[in-house]
């Protein structure tokens, strides 16, 4: 079987970019971005990923995690609170979150429980730190970056290691200073460098706790903590939703036609969740 894992929340973010004209451009990017998707991979079976509080995380951290990210206006929660309820609504894909963890760890752990079932599995996002799971699954498993267009190479080397070293700026996770990418690669490929680095207690504990945020949880043996929404196939729901909102270019007979054929193929015993 042919699994698609959408990173629901980066591919929303994403479509803050691309068309601004209307009173929904996120919403109009996203669902016209969500088809060519679907299509180019023709999965079995699609799940949209959502976010829960990483509260253990939060803990770690101080509260700093992520808090370097800028707020959001209304208009953007109101529309990304839209997508969502159309998405649940209207397309045959199984919408699942854990609570208390992130979209990343829900899709570390659907990984996990899709390639022991020997099924092909690609992730959808532009988030760097699915990378870590290349290190690990190595066949019928790919990321593919839907901003760079391209599928991501694995590293020759740890990520979690090179991250938790030289840190992330884009999750407000700080380094050990003095380490930067080129550093952490040579640090990475040395076991004794490692070794000598770690012996100093203040790096160590830095690296300890980085370790713990960037490195994703699998949560297999506890798959019931997670809430799951199985979408219902719906087109006239979403035609009038899309006209009402005025994105008359994608409810035109044709185009209408090749949208919702695109998801069809996704309806039935395909869309039952098993694990």
């Amino acid at each position: 079987m042919k699994i698609l894992l959408l990173d629901a929340y980066n591919l929303i973010y994403r479509a803050k970019s691309g068309f601004t004209k209307g009173d929904y451009p996120v919403i109009y990017n996203f669902f016209r971005g969500i088809r060519p998707l679907v299509e180019r991979f023709d999965p079995d079976k699609v799940y949209f990923v959502l976010e829960g509080n990483p509260k253990f995380r939060n803990s770690i951290s101080s509260g700093d995690y992520k808090s370097n990210r800028p707020a959001q206006s209304r208009v953007f929660h109101e529309q990304k609170a839209n997508i969502i309820s159309l998405v649940k609504n209207c397309l045959p894909f199984t919408s699942i979150k854990h609570p208390e963890l992130e979209c990343d760890d829900t899709i570390a752990t659907l990984t996990s429980i899709h390639m022991k079932k020997g099924d092909d599995v690609t992730i959808v996002s532009s988030d760097t730190d699915f990378i870590q799971l290349l290190n690990i699954f190595k066949e019928n498993f790919r990321i593919y970056n839907p901003v760079k267009k391209k599928f991501i190479e694995c590293p020759d080397y740890d990520y979690v290691v090179w991250k938790a070293l030289r840190g992330d700026n884009t999750d407000n996770i700080t380094g050990i200073r003095g380490i930067g990418d080129k550093t952490a690669e040579k640090i990475c490929r040395s076991s004794s460098l490692l070794k000598e680095t770690l012996e100093d207690r203040e790096k160590r504990e830095i690296f300890e706790r980085n370790v713990n945020l960037i490195r994703l949880v699998d949560f297999s043996d506890n798959i019931s903590q997670a809430e799951i929404v199985v979408g219902t196939k719906d087109f006239d729901k979403l035609k009038n939703a899309f006209e009402s909102m005025g994105f008359d270019s994608m409810i035109k007979e044709k185009s209408w036609d090749k949208y919702c054929n695109t998801f069809k193929k996704l309806q039935g015993e395909n869309n039952v969740v098993s694990f």
